[in-house]
C-alpha cells in the first residue's frame, strides 16, 4: 500500500522525526504522482488563483521527509512541526479547513526562516516558498497577534524599508544601547527590542557618492552594455561599499549603471506576510525598472541575494494583476544577482592575492536562486584560496527580520555557523546578503565583506575597508 510506502520511507531516513497524525498520502496508487497528499478543496475555493496554487503545491509533496534532514529549525528543536513536511500539513489543514489560523500554527509558521534549504533537497520538486508565502499572508489577515507582537512588526515594516527612517532608527538604537538591560526586561518584546540593538551597528558608515538614484557612466570609452542595479534599503544604510564597489567595478569594464529611485523591493514585508505593503513596494520598483528598460537595460542587477530571491519572484507574484504581469514578467526575467552577471565577463585581476576566503552562500542565494558555483569560481580566478564552510547549506539565522523576531534560534544559529567558518581559518569572510554580513558579523571578529568587494580590489579597485588590518600572505611572508 501507499501508506506503508511511505512510512517505509520515513523509517529510513535518518534524520526523519515522527510521523505527522494527518499523513494521509493516496490509496492504491503506484506512480509517485498517485502517492503525493491527498487534497479536499471545495471548487469555490480553487477559484482563489493563491489557493489553486498552493493546493498543487500540496499535492506535491509525497510525505518523505527529506527536508527534515536540512531544516534549521528542526536540526535545532527536533520538533516535527518545525520541519517543513509538519508545517506543510499545518498549512494544508488550515487553508483546506478555510481555517483561521491558530495559534500553534503561528507559531510554528513564524519559526521558519524561509531559508529554503528543504526547496533544494526535495527530490518532488515541491515550491516550499508561496506555500509558506501564502500561509503567512493568511496569518496576517486571519489572526489577531498580541499587541506588543503587532506593535515591533508594524515598527519593522515602517521603518526598515525606508532608509531614512532607518539610519534614524540606528542612531536612536545607539543611544540606547546603555539601556539595553532594561530593554531586555521588557514584558513580550524585551528580548526582540534588545535584539534589534544588538544589531546596530557601532557606528554609521560614512555615505556613499554614489548611494542616489542617477547614472554612472563608463571610465575610459563609451559604454558597451547598460544595467540597472538596486540601491536596496537596508544595505544602503547599513553597507553602502557593497553597492559601491559594483559600480567601480562594471564602470571599468565599460558598463554604465543606473540606479533608479526604485525604494524597496518588497521583501521585508513579503516575508512577513504583509501582502499589501510588499506588492506597494514591489510595484514602486517594477515602475522604476521599466522605465529603464524602455530606454535599454542589459540586465537588473542585486548585490542583496534576499532581495534577488523577490526579484526574481516578481513574475509570479503579479501573475493575476492585469496592470502588472507583463512589466513584472519583464523585470523577473532580467533580475541576476551581481555575480551571475559578472560571470560573463572577462575579469582580469591585475594583482596577486593569496587571501584565505571563507565563501558562505547566503540561503538565498544557494537555495533561493540556485547559484552555487558562479561566486566561488569567480573568486579563485581573481587569486583567492576559497574555503567551502562546514555545514554551508544551514542557515545562519539572519533571514530577513528573523534574527529580531526570533532571536534565540536566530543565536543559536549564528554561534552555529561562525564556529563552522572559523573552524576553516579563514583571513576574511566573503558572501552576497547584507543580512548575512550583518548576522555573522556580530558574532566573529573576522571581517566579513562582499564578494564583489574583493573582485573590485582584485581587479584594480581600492582594498575594502574591512580588510584595513588585513596583510597579504605573501607579503606577511616576505
Amino acid at each position: 500500500m501507499a501508506e506503508d510506502r511511505a512510512q517505509r520511507c520515513l523509517l529510513r531516513h535518518p534524520h526523519a522525526g515522527s510521523a505527522i497524525p494527518e499523513l494521509r498520502p493516496a490509496r492504491g496508487a503506484e506512480s509517485r504522482q498517485e502517492e503525493t497528499v491527498q487534497t479536499n478543496f471545495a471548487p469555490a475555493q480553487l477559484a482563489d488563483p493563491a489557493m489553486a496554487a498552493s493546493e498543487k503545491i500540496l499535492r506535491t509533496c509525497v510525505h518523505c521527509g527529506f527536508c527534515t534532514a536540512t531544516c534549521p529549525t528542526y536540526l535545532l528543536l527536533g520538533d516535527e512541526l518545525d520541519s517543513p513536511r509538519g508545517r506543510i500539513y499545518l498549512i494544508k489543514d488550515m487553508l483546506e479547513g478555510g481555517k483561521p489560523a491558530s495559534q500553534e500554527v503561528v507559531k510554528h509558521i513564524d519559526r521558519c526562516l524561509s531559508c529554503l534549504s528543504c526547496m533544494t533537497t526535495c527530490p518532488s520538486g515541491v515550491h516550499y516558498m508561496h506555500l509558506v508565502d501564502h500561509a503567512r499572508a493568511h496569518i496576517e489577515k486571519t489572526y489577531a497577534r498580541p499587541a506588543g507582537d503587532r506593535f515591533l512588526r508594524t515598527l519593522l515594516a515602517q521603518v526598515l524599508p525606508y532608509p531614512n527612517r532607518f539610519r534614524l532608527a540606528l542612531a536612536a538604537a545607539k543611544l540606547g544601547s546603555p539601556v539595553r538591560g532594561l530593554v531586555a526586561r521588557l514584558p513580550r518584546v524585551g528580548n526582540r527590542l534588545a535584539a534589534m540593538l544588538d544589531l546596530a551597528p557601532a557606528g554609521m558608515p560614512p555615505r556613499e557618492p554614489t548611494n542616489r538614484p542617477g547614472r554612472f557612466p563608463p571610465t575610459g570609452g563609451p559604454a558597451t552594455k547598460r544595467v540597472a542595479l538596486l540601491r536596496g534599503c537596508a544595505q544602503s544604510v547599513l553597507r553602502p561599499d557593497f553597492n559601491a564597489a559594483a559600480i567601480r567595478l562594471l564602470n571599468r569594464h565599460g558598463i554604465e549603471v543606473v540606479h533608479a529611485n526604485e525604494g524597496c523591493c518588497g521583501a521585508l514585508t513579503h516575508h512577513m506576510g504583509k501582502e499589501d505593503s510588499a506588492h506597494a513596494h514591489a510595484k514602486q520598483t517594477i515602475d522604476a525598472w521599466d522605465a529603464e528598460i524602455a530606454k535599454g537595460l542589459d540586465a537588473i542587477l542585486v548585490t542583496a541575494s534576499g532581495c534577488g530571491t523577490t526579484i526574481k519572484d516578481y513574475g509570479f507574484m503579479f501573475r493575476d494583476d492585469p496592470a502588472y504581469a507583463e512589466k513584472a514578467r519583464r523585470v523577473s526575467s532580467l533580475a541576476k544577482d551581481v555575480t551571475e552577471y559578472l560571470a560573463l565577463l572577462d575579469l582580469a585581476p591585475v594583482a596577486e592575492n593569496d587571501l584565505v576566503v571563507a565563501y558562505h552562500s547566503a540561503c538565498s542565494m544557494q537555495h533561493g536562486q540556485g547559484i552555487r558555483l558562479e561566486p566561488k569560481t569567480l573568486l579563485k580566478r581573481a587569486g583567492f584560496t576559497v574555503k567551502d564552510v562546514p555545514e554551508g547549506h544551514i542557515c545562519c539565522g539572519s533571514a530577513g527580520t528573523y534574527n529580531i523576531l526570533q532571536p534565540e534560534l536566530a543565536a543559536k544559529l549564528r554561534a552555529r555557523k561562525v564556529a563552522n567558518i572559523e573552524r576553516v581559518r579563514p583571513d576574511v569572510i566573503a558572501t552576497g546578503n547584507i543580512g548575512c554580513a550583518t548576522q555573522i558579523g556580530k558574532g566573529t571578529g573576522i571581517p566579513i565583506v562582499h564578494t564583489v568587494e574583493l573582485l573590485d580590489w582584485a581587479t584594480g579597485g581600492p582594498k575594502p575597508a574591512a580588510l584595513a588590518g588585513v596583510a597579504p600572505r605573501i607579503a606577511a611572508a616576505e
